[in-house]
């Protein structure tokens, strides 16, 4: 994807550079479809993670029940304790640690949509930005909302393979196979916000170097924040 970046960043140097009218151009039709899915994610995180905290409580109330009444047991009432409450405290346990598990991929999933939130806001503050630069040509803001749209694209599969970890627990997934996924997708989301953050640097450097004086460097430094 890096190499496909580099090669977006010559073609947009080997256009003219007329200046062109600060035009507004809507943004990408992906974009909505984006950001309604990640919010759909999180939400559904968000009300698992709660259902399951609540059923933590819940789990370690009745494990401090069972764990009480075996302190105040004698030695050899111990040696009575049935089979039965033997395994309900066995039980409460094994639910807890499967439970605690299940809450640590939830907060994993939600750092990937936390990214996946954190490219779209990237994308909304440069795309605003490059459409008013007049070092840029209307062809070449159309070239940008392309590979905008290739990237967007990209980070959606991930978004699927989120929804299908989610799906994933009420299946016969293994752990392994679980974890395999969510550190795939992890790995691609990171992927796909650093080649929109490269993308951006190159636009703005060529914006730079089409400023033709230092007070329209100056300007440009300013509009896009640049130290």
């Amino acid at each position: 994807m890096k190499k496909k970046l580099a090669g977006c960043f010559i073609c947009l140097l080997l256009v003219a550079t007329p200046v062109r009218p600060a035009e507004k151009t809507a943004a990408l039709p992906i974009l909505e479809i984006v950001k309604a899915v990640t919010k759909k994610v999180i939400k559904a995180i968000d009300l698992r993670i709660q259902k399951l905290q609540n059923k933590t409580i819940w789990l370690q109330n009745a494990q401090k029940q069972v764990e009480n009444v075996l302190s105040k047991l004698k030695l050899d009432e111990i040696s009575e304790w049935t089979q039965k409450q033997k395994d309900l405290y066995k039980g409460y346990y094994e639910e807890l640690a499967k439970v605690k598990s299940i809450i640590t991929y939830y907060h994993r999933i939600k750092e990937i949509t936390a990214k996946q939130t954190k490219l779209v806001q990237e994308y909304e503050r440069a795309w605003n930005l490059f459409r008013q630069d007049k070092h840029f040509k209307e062809s070449e803001i159309r070239y940008m909302e392309k590979v905008y749209t290739g990237i967007l694209e990209e980070s959606m599969k991930n978004i699927d393979q989120i929804f299908l970890i989610l799906d994933s627990f009420t299946t016969q997934m293994s752990d392994l196979k679980r974890l395999e996924i969510i550190n795939k997708a992890a790995d691609q989301i990171d992927a796909n916000y650093d080649d929109l953050t490269m993308f951006n640097q190159q636009n703005v450097l060529l914006s730079l170097q089409r400023a033709k004086t230092e007070a329209d460097v100056n300007l440009v430094k300013e509009f896009y924040g640049i130290p």
